[in-house]
């Protein structure tokens, strides 16, 4: 019989959620930000 694969913790899992949560804002809001210097310069 095979056996289960086995799960990270839930700690370990919402941290890795919450880090690629924030790097894909961030990365949202440097792109947007770049557009918004390079579209309208002041």
């Amino acid at each position: 019989m095979p056996t289960p694969p086995k799960t990270r913790p839930l700690a370990q899992r919402l941290l890795w959620f919450v880090a690629l949560w924030l790097g894909g804002v961030g990365t949202v809001g440097l792109v947007s930000f770049g557009l918004r210097l390079w579209i309208a310069p002041k």
